[in-house]
């Protein structure tokens, strides 16, 4: 499969990771064991706690989410890149 870069933005600031869908199941997964921290909570797609503004790219969903967003706005916790993507952490 192949790897795509996510690139992070955060209060100004912007981290570049390298994504392979072989060893990571989900773009949740991939932030996590690259150190960073997103809120979360059913990891499923149901509550929408880890919601992330996708500013450019292409996700593909496990599963349709149940939880309701923004057509900007992705699931980390159960979508993973198809293309090279840009996201920002939502701010509440």
């Amino acid at each position: 499969m192949a790897s795509h870069k996510v690139t992070l933005h955060q209060q100004g600031l912007s981290t570049a990771l390298e994504f392979s869908s072989e060893t990571h199941p989900s773009l949740l997964d991939t932030l996590e064991r690259s150190k960073i921290q997103i809120e979360y909570q059913c990891r499923e797609g149901y509550c929408g706690s880890c919601r992330l503004r996708l500013v450019k790219g292409k996700v593909c969903y496990r599963n349709e989410p149940l939880a309701f967003i923004q057509a900007d706005e992705i699931l980390p916790c159960s979508c993973h890149p198809v293309s090279d993507i840009e996201i920002e952490i939502c701010t509440k």
